[in-house]
């Protein structure tokens, strides 16, 4: 492939999401108040703040459950799913300069990675990739790295047998011939976000702020770590090597502790430096209960938490089935929410029908929610505060 060729077309939750301590502590507390209100329904009517407390609680579950017009679903976990299950991809993207004077983003979507690179032996299929390029001090990084991440991960030699040597590597490769483009600006600079499957492996790369969160029954699961400076172990990393942090910004000049350029900031190549171009990786085997993809850059998630844009592009897959148009929504709240910068969001879906609906439960009172309907909640609040 010719090196300018351009190719076009334990996980952690969010803050506040659901954790065994959260679900535990509403358990608890949910059984103290039923415990109540039957040793206190001998002697006649139940205390009134009891009543209250616990039909507040129903009258809440049931406010979100017509607000998400949810329905049922039978539980499931995980080690339920199909053992044939192979992921299907459709995709959709948005991108919008906003409140920025200029665009310095970048983004790629192949649905069909097999047909899109040709015939490599060893390939497995289905197999996509996409990337999230948010480039700042000009297009020229974020524009160099989109046209040319993936034939470096192809041409790398560990490919497709060891493919996060190959992905890391691919990194690397191409921070070092942005360097050596002559044509280019190459202070300039990019964060990178990509994600590479093959069959129901899904390996997501990061080196900066962008963001990949999926969507599991309505449950945000974060896929990358924010490379900020403050980041504790970005922090520590950073001084290891000599950098300093002033006011949140790498050697007072950058916001992100990882990005490929900025070649003004780093040493000859092969040395260690404040500032890193390798990614950091994670991986997962997609499951039936896997409904979706959002990867963003930073002007999304700096006003929408991951739990509350998963909960808007479910909702809106349930309406219409349109990853583009949710991409679209994503951006269009943000846009909303006074984002200060470029806004650029890729919804990658896994299956060709809409989510199934989830049930929160409203009939009797119960000791707990179900998970999903735990989370759906929690995204609502959030995106309506």
């Amino acid at each position: 492939m010719a090196a300018g060729m351009d190719f076009s077309p334990p996980y952690t939750l969010l803050e506040g999401g659901y954790n065994k301590d959260n679900a535990s502590a509403m358990e608890d507390e949910t059984s103290e108040s039923l415990n109540g209100i039957k040793q206190q329904n001998t002697n006649g009517k139940p205390p009134r703040h009891l009543v209250r407390h616990t039909m507040s609680s129903l009258k809440l579950l049931a406010t979100a459950d017509l607000t998400l017009d949810v329905g049922m679903i039978p539980d499931k976990s995980p080690s339920d799913e199909k053992s044939g299950f192979l992921p299907i991809f459709r995709s959709g993207s948005c991108a919008e300069r906003g409140p920025k004077q200029h665009m310095e983003d970048e983004h790629l979507c192949i649905d069909g990675l097999v047909e899109h690179i040709g015939d490599i032996p060893q390939i497995p299929s289905p197999g996509a990739f996409y990337g999230v390029f948010d480039g700042h001090g000009g297009v020229d990084a974020a524009s160099f790295i989109r046209n040319n991440i993936l034939k470096f991960i192809v041409e790398d030699s560990h490919f497709p047998t060891c493919l996060e040597k190959a992905i890391k590597g691919a990194f690397l490769k191409a921070d070092y011939a942005f360097a050596d483009a002559s044509s280019l600006d190459i202070s300039s600079g990019t964060t990178a976000l990509t994600a590479l499957i093959f069959g129901r492996t899904m390996i997501i790369a990061n080196a900066g702020d962008c963001r990949a969160v999926l969507g599991r029954r309505g449950r945000a699961i974060e896929m990358s770590n924010d490379h900020k400076p403050n980041c504790t172990s970005e922090k520590l990393r950073i001084e290891k090597l000599g950098g300093v942090i002033y006011d949140g910004y790498l050697n007072g000049q950058l916001s992100v502790a990882r990005a490929l350029g900025d070649w003004h900031m780093k040493g000859p190549k092969g040395s260690a430096c404040p500032l890193s171009s390798e990614p950091e990786l994670k991986e997962t085997h997609l499951t039936e209960d896997d409904e979706f993809l959002i990867m963003g850059c930073d002007g999304l998630w700096d006003v929408m938490s991951s739990q509350c844009a998963v909960t808007i592009v479910r909702k809106e897959l349930m309406l219409h089935n349109d990853p583009e148009r949710c991409s679209r929504e994503l951006v269009r709240e943000a846009l909303k929410r006074n984002t200060c910068d470029n806004l650029t969001v890729i919804v990658v879906c896994f299956s060709p029908d809409p989510p199934p609906r989830i049930e929160i439960p409203q009939t009797r009172v119960r000791r707990s929610i179900s998970l999903e309907g735990l989370n759906l909640l929690k995204g609502v609040l959030d995106c309506n505060s």
